[in-house]
Formats: structure tokens, C-alpha cells, sequence
């Protein structure tokens, strides 16, 4: 499920993702399923108002493994 996302451009954190959902800037978003459920709410309103899919990550810790960062990943979006 994640490959797709370390071999893309990709946006990762929360405000720059939601940023790019609402500029029509992604393809598809990515959220960890231990993610806050604030954050998780605010992909999920921007997906929907902007016809973004949405797909869960296992983890927040696979989530940044598969962006190739250091640090747990709440959030995640793959550029058009």
C-alpha cells in the first residue's frame, strides 16, 4: 500500500497536506491510523471537499518510514 508512496513527489505533515488537498495539488492522501483524530478529521474534510482519496497507514511509524523521514508521520499525500 505504501510503495507507491516512496517512489512519488509527495507532501508530508498535516498543514502543508491539507494546504496541497485544497490547492488541487494531490493525488492521494495518506493517514496513519494512530494519528490524533483531530488531524485525522482535518485530511478527511479536506479530502472530501477537494474528491481526494483517502487511504489509512498502519502506523504513523510506516507512514515516515515509507516518506523516507526519521519521525512518526501523521499525515502524507502524494503530488499529481
Amino acid at each position: 500500500m505504501l510503495e507507491r508512496l516512496k517512489s512519488s513527489e509527495k507532501v508530508v505533515g498535516t498543514r502543508r497536506l491539507v494546504r496541497a488537498i485544497l490547492a488541487g495539488e494531490i493525488e492521494e492522501a495518506y493517514v496513519a491510523q494512530d494519528a490524533d483524530l483531530f488531524i485525522v478529521r482535518q485530511v478527511r474534510d479536506a479530502c472530501n471537499r477537494m474528491g481526494v482519496r483517502m487511504v489509512e497507514a498502519e502506523s504513523m511509524k510506516a507512514l515516515g518510514e515509507a516518506c523516507g523521514v526519521e519521525v512518526r508521520t501523521a499525515s502524507a499525500g502524494i503530488r499529481k
